[in-house]
C-alpha cells in the first residue's frame, strides 16, 4: 500500500480504473444476485442506447419459473427473442425510471404475436415504470377494477427489469391500447374501406398531449371553456395516423361533430332525440365512475380514450379503455391538491382552469342530464355491492 501512493500519475490512473471496474463488477454481481417471486425480464441492446424514437432492435428474455422462484441467472423460459424498443411517455420521460414501449419481432423484423406472462398473444407491449406512484399500485388497481365492469381494460403483470446487466426495479408489463380481438374489439378497418358500412368503423380516438411524431387529429369547433384560449384536440389512434385515409378522417370528424352538436343542443338530454342516439351511456357511466373513485386529476382531459364500432355493430361512441391513474387517489399537489372530496368532472375547470389541458364542454353537460345522473346513481349502488365493494377492493 505504501508503494501505491508513489505510483506515477499514468500508472495510478490505470490502477484506479482497474479498481473502479472491479468495484462495478462486484456491485453488479451483488445487484443481480437475488431471487424474486416476480417474473424477471432481461433486455440486451448490444451496446445501443434506447431512444425516444425510433425503436432499436434488442433481445428480450423472460424468466418465469413454475415454482415462483426466479433468478437472473436462470434460463429464459417465458420468451427469448427479438424486440424493437423505445422510450415512451410524455412528461414521464424526465423521470429517472423510464417507461418503454416494445414490439416482439421475428428475425426478419416482422411482427411476432406472442403470449407474454399469460396475457393473450400480441406484438405491442408496454413496460410501465411507476415512478410518480411510489406504491406501484394505482394503475394496476384501476385496470383490475375496470376489467370487472367495462368491456376491456389493459392487462398487466408485475415484473423485475434488467437492461444490459443493470437492475432497473419493479415494472409492469402491460398491454398497449390497440384494436385487437382481445383488446379494443372494434371491427378492423383497412385503407380500402372508404364507403358504406365498412367506413363507419372501427375507430379509436384519444384526447391527450401530442408527444412524439406519429400523431394527427383535429381541433374541435367547440371550446372547452367559452372565451378562453384552450382547445380540445381529438387524435386518431386507430386507424394509425400514418395509414388513415382522407375519407376515414372526414367520416370520423363529422361523426364527432354530430355528437358534439347533439350535446350542445338545448334538447340534448331528451332520452330519445338527444345525444343518447350517438353515445353509449353505459360505457360513459362506467368511465365516469372509474375516474371519480380515484379522483384522477388527468381525467377527461388527458389519456382519454373513446371508440366507435361499425354502424352494423352498434355504431355508438363508447368511452374507454381506462388509462393512466398514477396521479389518482390523492397523489398530486396541484389542481386537486390531495383533496379526496368532490368530483373532478364538476370541479376541474374551476380548480385548475390555469392549465392548458382542461376538460371538454360535454362532460359538464353530461352531469346536468338528470337521466344520466340517475343512471350513475343506480350503477354506483349496484357496483358497490360487488365489483367495487370494500371487501373486493
Amino acid at each position: 500500500m505504501k508503494g501505491f501512493f508513489f505510483l506515477y500519475p499514468g500508472r495510478l490512473l490505470s490502477v484506479l480504473i482497474f479498481a473502479f471496474t472491479l468495484f462495478q463488477g462486484l456491485v453488479l454481481s451483488g445487484q443481480l444476485n437475488f431471487t424474486s417471486n416476480l417474473p424477471i425480464l432481461v433486455i440486451n441492446t448490444n451496446g445501443q442506447q434506447i431512444l425516444d424514437e425510433p425503436k432499436i432492435t434488442a433481445r428480450l428474455g423472460i424468466i418465469h419459473n413454475a415454482n415462483g422462484q426466479n433468478r437472473p441467472t436462470d434460463a429464459f423460459n417465458g420468451y427469448d427473442g427479438l424486440i424493437g424498443i423505445e422510450i415512451r411517455g410524455s412528461s414521464s420521460q424526465m423521470f429517472p425510471k423510464k417507461g418503454y414501449g416494445f414490439e416482439t419481432r421475428k428475425a426478419d423484423g416482422s411482427n411476432n404475436n406472442v403470449a407474454l406472462l399469460g396475457m393473450p398473444a400480441e406484438n405491442d407491449w408496454i413496460l410501465h415504470g411507476p415512478y410518480n406512484d411510489k406504491t406501484l399500485t394505482r394503475n394496476m388497481l384501476c385496470y383490475t377494477l375496470a376489467s370487472g365492469i367495462m368491456d376491456y381494460a389493459p392487462r398487466g403483470r408485475y415484473c423485475e427489469l434488467i437492461i444490459n446487466g443493470d437492475y432497473r426495479g419493479v415494472y409492469v408489463l402491460m398491454e398497449k391500447i390497440k384494436r385487437d380481438k382481445n383488446r379494443v374489439a372494434v371491427a378492423e378497418i383497412s385503407n380500402t374501406d372508404n364507403s358504406g358500412d365498412r367506413l363507419t368503423g372501427g375507430y379509436i380516438l384519444k384526447i391527450d398531449k401530442t408527444s412524439g411524431s406519429n400523431n394527427d387529429g383535429w381541433t374541435s369547433a367547440f371550446k372547452p371553456i367559452p372565451g378562453r384560449d384552450q382547445t380540445t384536440y381529438f387524435q386518431y389512434h386507430y386507424p394509425d395516423p400514418k395509414t388513415i385515409t382522407a375519407a376515414q378522417k372526414t367520416y370520423i370528424q363529422q361523426f364527432i361533430r354530430t355528437v358534439e352538436e347533439s350535446i350542445a343542443s338545448p334538447v340534448y338530454n331528451n332520452p330519445v332525440t338527444g345525444y343518447r342516439r350517438h353515445v353509449d351511456t353505459e360505457s360513459l357511466v362506467d368511465y365516469i365512475i372509474m375516474n371519480e373513485i380515484s379522483k384522477n386529476p388527468d381525467a377527461y382531459r388527458l389519456s382519454t380514450f373513446m371508440y366507435k364500432d361499425r354502424d352494423s355493430r352498434g355504431g355508438k361512441l363508447r368511452f374507454g379503455p381506462v388509462w393512466d391513474y398514477d396521479l389518482g387517489f390523492g397523489n398530486v399537489n396541484y389542481c386537486t391538491n390531495w383533496n379526496p372530496e368532490g368530483l373532478v368532472i364538476n370541479d376541474f375547470n374551476q380548480v385548475c382552469s390555469f392549465d392548458y389541458w382542461v376538460i371538454h364542454f360535454w362532460w359538464g353537460k353530461f352531469m346536468k342530464d338528470i337521466h344520466l345522473k340517475s343512471d350513475l346513481k343506480k350503477r354506483w349502488q349496484q357496483l358497490r355491492q360487488n365489483q367495487l365493494s370494500d371487501s373486493r377492493i
